[in-house]
């Protein structure tokens, strides 16, 4: 039989231990997106794998707000964030600081989701794109490349939080086996 943990069995981090642990090399760039419970669930995403920090874009809204701290549950307070403008000029920052830029899109010459392998060595910073209309083309552009998430049916795209997990839990399990 398997019995169900309590909470208290399941050794969480406080927030003090989770901003001194050791973070996996990925970044999150939120660019321009409009749904607040979306945002929310990207920051408990980020917690779960540690993520280094996540970086809202343009109309992104930023904590605290209700509706973001409903679906975050405390994430905002551990993950580190910032709010920056302009998408664009924040990739090409980042890019100067020696961080690959990822589009997570559909796009000519993207690399499927299970064949890019990332060096240990390299931090990324993971570019998702709004609910409607995706990662602006001129990010996509400027980015050093571009991942799909393989699809097999017959819709053409997954909820923004749904791809965050899929693309965050990829990388992670790769950086671990490594």
């Amino acid at each position: 039989m398997n019995r169900k943990l309590k909470n208290s069995e399941l050794d969480r981090k406080t927030v003090d231990e989770f901003k001194k642990s050791q973070k996996t090399p990925l970044i999150i760039i939120l660019d321009n997106i409009r749904s607040l419970n979306n945002i929310g669930s990207v920051f408990r995403t980020a917690d779960a794998f540690l993520i280094k920090k996540i970086y809202l874009c343009g109309i992104t809204a930023t904590p605290p707000h209700k509706d973001i701290q409903k679906t975050a549950l405390g994430a905002t307070e551990t993950v580190d964030w910032e709010y920056v403008e302009n998408t664009l000029d924040l990739i090409i920052n980042l890019q100067n600081e020696n961080i690959k830029t990822i589009s997570i899109e559909q796009a000519e010459n993207a690399v499927m989701l299970h064949d890019f392998n990332p060096k240990t060595d390299q931090t990324y910073a993971v570019i998702f794109g709004n609910e409607v209309k995706g990662v602006q083309q001129e990010v996509v552009s400027t980015s050093d490349s571009v991942i799909e998430i393989p699809q097999y049916g017959s819709k053409h795209s997954l909820n923004i939080s749904v791809s965050v997990g899929v693309v965050i839990w990829d990388l992670f399990c790769k950086f671990k086996a490594s």
